[in-house]
C-alpha cells in the first residue's frame, strides 16, 4: 500500500522518483499541503478503494506515506 501511495504522490506533486520514501515527512518538506492532501485522498479512494475522512485525521497520523498506508488499512 505504501508504494501505491508514493506513486500517487509522485503524480500529484510532480516529484522525482526516489524523492519520496516511506518515511518522508510530506508536510514538513513541502511536498504536500492541504489542497494536495485532498487530491491525494480523492485519488486513494478512486484508485485504491480507500476512503479516509480528512476531518477525522490528525495531521501527525498521516505525515508520511507509511503512516498514510497504516491509516488506510486501519
Amino acid at each position: 500500500m505504501t508504494e501505491k501511495i508514493i506513486a500517487l504522490l509522485l503524480d500529484i506533486c510532480g516529484a522525482d522518483e526516489g524523492e519520496i520514501q516511506p518515511d518522508t515527512e510530506l508536510f514538513e518538506e513541502g511536498i504536500l499541503d492541504s489542497f494536495g492532501l485532498v487530491q491525494l485522498l480523492v485519488e486513494m479512494e478512486g484508485q485504491l478503494g480507500v476512503s479516509l475522512d480528512p476531518a477525522a485525521l490528525e495531521r501527525s497520523a498521516i505525515s508520511t506515506p507509511a503512516k498514510l498506508a497504516a491509516a488506510a488499512q486501519a
